[in-house]
Order: C-alpha cells, then sequence, then structure tokens
C-alpha cells in the first residue's frame, strides 16, 4: 500500500494502531477519464436538521449538511419520480471532500454517458468532532444511525420527487461508511431495496488499540471533546469509536469509556464494541438481508480490509444469500471514483424500481 494514507481511511486507523504503521497526508484518488458528450447534472447544498441527533452529549450540531445530486431531466419533467442512493462518506472526511474522493459530477454524469439510468444522489454529513460517527446509535454522538434510516430519509421523500418506495432506494458507502451501510443496511431493509459495501471498515470485532502509557495519558487528559483536534489520526479514532459504541453519560467531559484504563484492558468495554461489529451480528439480520434485491460488495487487493469483507460475504454465501463480491486491484481508495462511476452507480442502475409499485 502507498505510504501517503488519505484521511478518508478511517478503515485502517484500528489496525495501524496496533501494528504502529504511520499514518500521513492526504492520497488523490484516481479519476477516470471523461465520458463525451455526458449530460450534466445539478448539485444542491441543503442542510437537513436530525431530531435523532439532536440532545447529544458532546454537542454536535443537528442540522446537518447534505449534497443532493440531481438528474438532468428533474428540472424539465416535472412529473417524474427518481429512484435515489444514499452515499455515505469515510472516516475524517465530509460530504465536500466525498464528492472529491469519488469525483462526483464528473463521475455521475459519466455513468450516464455509459447508458445509465437517471437517480437522485444524497450524501450526508457524518462527521463528528472526533471525525466520525460510525454511523451508530449513542447518546454521546446522537443517534446518526436513525439520521440516515429515518430522518434523512423523510426528509428528501418529502422535499424531492422521489419514488418513496424501498425497492427504489440504494444505500452504499466507502470505508467507515461501509461500516454504516453493512450496518444500517442489515437493521433497516424496509426502508432501502439494494446495498452496495465498498471496503467496508470494522466488520470484525477489535482489540484495544494504542494501550502505551503516553497515549493513554493523553486521552485521560482531554478537558473538552474539541480538544481531540489536537490529537494524531489513531488517538482520534479511538475516541470515535469510544463515542459511538462505549457511551457513557456519567463521565463527563468526553462521555465515553475507553477500552485501556488505568494500565489496564477493559473487557467491559471491548465487549461493547464487539457487540457493533457487524460480523458479531450479521446472524440476526438474516432475514433482512434476504430481502434486498441485490447486494453487492468490493475491495483493493492492497487493501487489508480485503479478509473481513471476504468473510462477510462468507457469510451471506453460507445462508444462501445472493451477492456478487470482487477484489479489484487497488489501494483503499486508488480506484474509489472509478469503481463508483463504473460499478456501483450501474449496479443500482440494474437493482433499483424507477416505477411506483403496485
Amino acid at each position: 500500500m502507498h505510504s501517503t494514507i488519505r484521511h478518508g481511511v478511517f478503515a485502517l486507523a484500528m489496525a495501524l494502531a496496533v501494528s504502529g504503521t504511520p499514518l500521513s497526508a492526504q492520497m488523490e484518488t484516481e479519476a477516470p477519464p471523461l465520458v463525451a458528450g455526458a449530460p450534466k447534472v445539478e448539485l444542491q447544498r441543503i442542510t437537513v436538521h436530525s431530531p435523532a441527533i439532536a440532545g447529544n452529549l458532546e454537542g454536535e450540531t443537528a442540522e446537518r449538511r447534505v449534497i443532493v445530486v440531481l438528474p438532468p431531466s428533474y428540472a424539465r419533467d416535472s412529473a417524474r419520480r427518481y429512484p435515489v442512493i444514499y452515499a455515505l462518506h469515510g472516516y475524517s472526511i465530509d460530504p465536500e471532500q466525498w464528492i472529491n474522493e469519488i469525483r462526483v459530477p464528473q463521475t455521475v454524469e459519466g455513468a450516464l454517458g455509459k447508458g445509465g439510468r437517471e437517480m437522485i444522489l444524497v450524501l450526508p454529513d457524518s462527521k463528528t468532532v472526533h471525525n466520525g460517527s460510525m454511523y451508530s446509535s449513542s447518546q454521546t454522538t446522537g443517534d446518526f444511525e436513525t439520521f440516515i434510516a429515518r430522518d434523512l430519509v423523510a426528509y428528501i421523500d418529502s422535499h424531492y420527487r422521489t419514488l418513496a418506495q424501498r425497492e427504489s432506494r440504494g444505500l452504499v458507502g466507502h470505508s467507515m461508511g461501509g461500516y454504516g451501510a453493512t450496518r444500517i443496511g442489515m437493521k433497516h431493509a424496509d426502508v432501502f431495496g439494494a446495498l452496495y459495501l465498498m471496503s467496508a471498515c470494522c466488520l470484525s470485532a477489535r482489540d484495544a488499540g494504542p494501550v502505551d502509557e503516553k497515549s493513554n495519558a493523553t486521552l485521560a487528559a482531554l478537558k473538552a471533546p474539541a480538544e481531540s483536534a489536537s490529537l494524531n489520526f489513531i488517538l482520534r479514532a479511538q475516541l470515535a469509536v469510544a463515542a459511538a459504541w462505549s457511551p457513557n453519560p456519567r463521565k463527563p467531559p468526553l462521555y465515553l469509556d475507553l477500552p485501556v484504563e488505568n494500565g489496564a484492558v477493559r473487557k467491559d468495554v471491548l465487549a461493547k464494541w464487539a457487540a457493533n461489529a457487524p460480523l458479531s451480528f450479521v446472524d440476526q439480520y438474516i432475514g433482512n438481508l434476504r430481502r434486498y434485491r441485490a447486494i453487492s460488495m468490493d475491495v483493493g487487493d492492497q487493501d487489508g480490509l480485503r479478509t473481513d469483507m471476504k468473510t462477510l460475504h462468507e457469510v451471506l454465501e453460507s445462508y444462501g444469500i445472493a451477492n456478487s463480491f470482487e477484489v479489484y486491484a487497488g489501494t483503499h481508495t486508488s480506484r474509489v471514483a472509478y469503481r463508483f462511476q463504473d460499478n456501483v452507480l450501474p449496479f443500482f442502475s440494474s437493482n433499483l424500481v424507477f416505477e411506483p409499485m403496485p
């Protein structure tokens, strides 16, 4: 893997926390060639209020930024309704950085220019004070799972001409967003009809991460959540995971339990983290996963996440749940824009419903 690791890669943070591999600056993703004659889409930047996030302990705003990409015919065909794809970003980035990573609008227009069908694309903001919500439900961060699956979907359906039915909604995410799409997809098959997981992180149970005295003293010394901005990538990721998966309303100022305390590993905290690993709970949601019209997964051959992704694929196969899985030539981020144009968007073009259901 390249020595420079894009700051969207929460996926590797916990593994690197153990290995000690250094993290450095953002790596640019490769852009696919322009598609001649591709039609133009419209980007809208809106704010969506989420009751599910309101009132959280670490002060995350309930007013979430969202980028909406409208298809070429949206403005001129006022009677037409469209399927919607919800695309979840990775750790340490926001929607603006996310569209740069997947080269939107170029890749959306490129997919249309190659024969793809018109859909609405929605890219919500799930960044937090510690750089990522994990798309989880926590009193410390707020309930980002419900924000995506309920609040955001309800807003988009009420403000845009959507086909407001699960068969016409797709869910995709990359890295932390791939984790979010996995978690939310398993739990909310009543909302979404097709699922695409890109290099999903955090599928298996994690260990304690940094256990050295200096790191844990640094974390223990924080006086406010905002102070985490001065920490390195790995320690901020540790706080993000703890805020999402081991919240503690009786432990200000961070309102979370870390997996190492006074030099000792807390097995109770690690048990909570394990309970949030999709490979730990996938067997509980097999009935939900059977409801999907299609499920697809992909990961780069140089991505440390390929083993967990393959395991998830094999679990679904063992239950007879149809899914496609591809290991392609690339790192965690290098081909993500290509994949979005040439694989993700065509997948939803083929597997969402483009007419009202009876």
